[in-house]
């Protein structure tokens, strides 16, 4: 059973750094026009369903990452996939402001951003509605007691498996070792089975190496990356 969204506690960081003056010009002038409506509870307490058919201008697969950092992957698999329609969620206010940046520059149009907690968006989306999840690089939460807080927890993934279709794709790319750990025990326990699993230099052939992974590699760290299915 997971908790209603008026009773769930976050604990991801909201605000960083300073904004840049850019910055603050693509919240105010960009986002409006990206942001997915009617998923967060106050607009939406119903919990009313999305039809991700009536998102995108064509009926299509629908991709979503969750916690997107500074938004270069997304962009990315954007950018590659044009026929794909792609959801970003990501509650960081500073890395929504360099996603909308990146997607200026790059000008795609096949995607939408949700500005908050990834389970506010799958608890309006229908069931076995999604294609492909990505999980790229998310908090670690390294002390023993956070541990629950790790989007790879019961909570997190019985929403995930509900909305991805049989057959769906749900890829993980970490550098902590414990997180690897965790998210073996815990992934399929909720219904997905572990396809492939690799380390430096196996990662997916349209990944595209991201500014959380760089820093990880500068420090020593390895990155792993994972992949599951969602069982039917």
């Amino acid at each position: 059973m997971t908790e209603p969204p008026e009773r769930r506690n976050f604990y991801g960081r909201v605000h960083g750094k300073t904004l840049r003056a850019s910055q603050k010009d693509y919240l105010a002038r960009d986002l409006e026009s990206l942001r997915l409506r009617g998923v967060a509870a106050w607009e939406n307490p119903r919990r009313t369903p999305l039809d991700p058919a009536v998102l995108f201008a064509t009926p299509r697969p629908v991709w979503v990452e969750v916690g997107f950092g500074g938004g270069e992957h997304l962009v990315h698999m954007a950018a590659l996939y044009p026929g794909v329609g792609i959801i970003g969620c990501e509650p960081f206010v500073n890395g929504v402001a360099m996603l909308l940046g990146r997607i200026r520059q790059a000008k795609v149009r096949n995607l939408w951003i949700h500005p908050g907690d990834a389970r506010d968006l799958f608890d309006v989306l229908p069931s076995a509605s999604v294609d492909k999840v990505f999980l790229n690089y998310p908090d670690p939460w390294p002390k023993a007691r956070h541990h629950r807080r790790r989007f790879v927890t019961p909570g997190y993934l019985a929403l995930l498996a509900r909305v991805m279709k049989p057959g769906a794709e749900f890829r993980v790319a970490t550098d902590i070792p414990d997180y690897v750990r965790q998210t073996l025990e815990e992934v399929p326990k909720a219904g997905f089975v572990l396809t492939h699993q690799g380390g430096q230099g196996e990662a997916w052939q349209d990944w595209l190496s991201t500014r959380y992974e760089q820093k990880a590699l500068r420090e020593g760290r390895s990155p792993h990356y994972l992949t599951f299915v969602r069982a039917g």
